[in-house]
C-alpha cells in the first residue's frame, strides 16, 4: 500500500533542500530531487530588457496576489510536457489553503493570461513554475515577484534548476553545499508574502532601477 504523502513532509523536503518532481501529468508517482547545480535568482539582480521595461510601464495587464492560485497552477500544468501531475496539484492546493504557497496573477481584462507560483519557508521563496498567454505575461509576474519578495523580507529566491531562459533574467547557478548554507540562512529570516502589498508598476521601476 502507497502511503499518501502530506503537505508537512513536502514542507521538511523543502527545508532540507530537496523537492518532488513526476515525470509526467499521468505519472502518480513523485520522484524526488536533490540538484549538484542549483539555480537562483538573486533578489538584487533581476535583468529586465528594455522592451520589459517599456512592457511594464506600459502596464498592459492588472496583477493580483493569491487571487486565482489553483488556476495558476492549471495554467502552469497545460503545457505538453509537465511534471505536474495530480498529486503535486493537491498537496500545493492544501499548502496555499494553509497559507504556505503563494501565486502572482496576470490579467488582461477578466481573463487569466499569465502568472507564477511558489512555496514560502521563512526567508526564502521556492519557485515553482510560471506561464503565460500572452507576450511577455510571466516575464512581468516575475518581475513583480522579484520585488515583492524583497518587500516582504525574503532573502533567497530558489529557481530549482539553472537554465537558460532564467539566465537571461539574472539567475545564476550555485553549488548543492552552497544553496543549502543560503537555505539555513533564510529560513531564520523574518518574511511573510502577506507583508506588503503587491507593487505598482512604478515600485518595480524604481526597485529594478536601484539594483541595476
Amino acid at each position: 500500500m502507497r502511503l499518501e504523502l502530506t503537505p508537512e513532509t513536502l514542507l521538511q523536503a523543502y527545508r532540507m533542500g530537496v523537492f518532488p518532481m513526476a515525470e509526467s501529468r499521468d505519472d502518480p508517482r513523485l520522484h524526488w530531487f536533490d540538484p549538484v547545480a542549483r539555480g537562483v535568482l538573486p533578489l538584487d539582480g533581476f535583468r529586465m530588457s528594455r522592451s520589459l521595461r517599456r512592457r511594464i510601464r506600459a502596464e498592459p495587464f492588472r496583477l493580483s496576489l493569491d487571487q486565482a492560485f489553483e488556476a495558476v497552477l492549471t495554467g502552469c500544468a497545460e503545457r505538453e510536457s509537465t511534471w505536474i501531475n495530480s498529486e503535486i496539484a493537491r498537496l500545493f492546493t492544501i499548502l496555499h489553503r494553509q497559507g504556505h504557497a503563494h501565486s502572482i496573477e496576470v490579467w488582461e481584462g477578466e481573463e487569466l493570461v499569465g502568472g507564477v507560483y511558489g512555496l514560502g519557508l521563512g526567508g526564502a521563496f521556492c519557485g515553482e513554475s510560471m506561464f503565460s498567454r500572452r507576450r511577455d505575461a510571466s516575464k512581468v509576474a516575475l518581475a513583480y515577484l522579484v520585488t515583492h519578495l524583497r518587500n516582504c523580507g525574503y532573502t533567497l529566491f530558489d529557481t530549482q534548476y539553472p537554465t537558460e531562459h532564467l539566465a537571461s533574467l539574472g539567475g545564476v547557478e550555485i553549488s548543492r553545499v552552497a544553496y543549502r548554507a543560503r537555505l539555513a540562512h533564510a529560513l531564520q529570516a523574518d518574511a511573510a508574502f502577506d507583508r506588503a502589498p503587491l507593487p505598482s508598476a512604478y515600485d518595480v521601476m524604481q526597485f529594478m532601477t536601484q539594483t541595476s
